[in-house]
């Protein structure tokens, strides 16, 4: 049995998984399609950027899109586009709008 973790060392512990998958992304495996993490997952660079700007806002710090993704792609969001974004085949087009469409539907729901 695990010992309880205080708020403090549980934040950090939170913050350290959060900076891994941050850097997996950016530099481990930038070859990874963002719609096929939306696919898959739901959500991809783009949404932890702006859950990252929104993060930020809530304490009263104002960071930009373009801010917000570069910190997610390591770099302006151009540039990565131009390095390692895909053209997306029609299935996956296709999988990415059903799945979009359910989403909104749960949202409004």
């Amino acid at each position: 049995m695990t010992s309880p973790i205080d708020n403090q060392t549980r934040t950090r512990i939170e913050a350290a998984a959060f900076r891994r998958l941050r850097k997996h992304l950016m530099e481990d495996r930038p070859d990874v399609q963002n719609i096929d993490l939306m696919n898959l997952a739901g959500f991809c660079r783009n949404c932890l950027s702006r859950w990252y700007q929104e993060a930020a806002a809530e304490r009263g710090i104002e960071i930009s899109k373009d801010e917000a993704r570069e910190i997610f792609y390591g770099m302006p969001y151009g540039e990565w586009k131009a390095r390692y974004q895909t053209e997306a085949s029609p299935e996956k087009q296709a999988a990415f709008e059903k799945a979009f469409a359910e989403n909104v539907g749960k949202e409004k729901g």
